[in-house]
């Protein structure tokens, strides 16, 4: 059976907010607390939001509820299926900011664990040496800060969940994860997506959107 899931409480301020906005891009912020597209029965979400704005607006990705940070919006199909492919090709460059529990010793390394659902617990994930998919996860030190550590992040894969697996994996879960960590640990998952770089559908140039990291 899937795990019990608590009652939806979006938050409601700031409703929107827009980094970037061109002829085929709409790059937003999303607050943590937040689905990125339309559950089964909770229609409020950065997607639903964002095509108040622009209802013509496309989602290319997405991040964990719990997540904050930057979310990509294609303005047409052709933007989209430009972009679609960028990410099914890992040609993007996407970089977050975590604090995790403890003090990671070392200054850098790499979490190389392919994973898939835990099915019977859905919907976590898990990782999985014989049936998973590639899961590849950089790291770096920012600062340690008493017994937490603030990392850079750099997912090469996007598999649901990774970094947060990831991270409790080697004995550093995000602070404030409820469901691979401890919830209590922080006010929310500390875990945001700082920057994302694309190739720009039109003309094909790279942009990098960032937001500025809430923690």
């Amino acid at each position: 059976m899937p795990l019990p899931l608590k009652p939806y409480r979006p938050p409601l301020e700031p409703r929107l907010t827009l980094l970037h906005v061109d002829e085929a891009l709409i790059v937003a912020d999303k607050p943590a607390g937040l689905l990125s597209v339309p559950g089964r029965c909770e229609p409020d979400c950065l997607e639903a939001r964002v095509r108040e704005a622009h209802p013509e607006a496309l989602t290319v990705h997405r991040l964990d509820m719990a997540t904050s940070g930057v979310m990509l919006f294609a303005r047409s199909k052709e933007a989209l299926a430009h972009l679609g492919k960028q990410f099914e090709k890992r040609m993007t460059r996407k970089r977050y900011i975590a604090v995790v529990e403890g003090r990671v010793e070392a200054e850098s390394g790499t979490v190389d664990a392919p994973m898939r659902c835990d099915w019977p617990n859905r919907p976590l994930q898990m990782i999985c040496e014989k049936h998973g998919r590639p899961a590849l996860t950089h790291w770096r030190v920012l600062k340690r800060v008493g017994e937490s550590t603030r990392l850079a992040l750099t997912p090469v894969t996007g598999r649901s969940h990774q970094l947060r697996v990831h991270m409790a994996s080697i004995g550093h879960p995000i602070l404030g994860d409820e469901w691979y960590g401890d919830e209590h640990s922080a006010p929310r998952l500390l875990l945001h997506a700082e920057e994302l770089a694309v190739r720009h559908p039109i003309g094909g140039s790279e942009v990098v959107f960032r937001s500025e990291v809430p923690f």
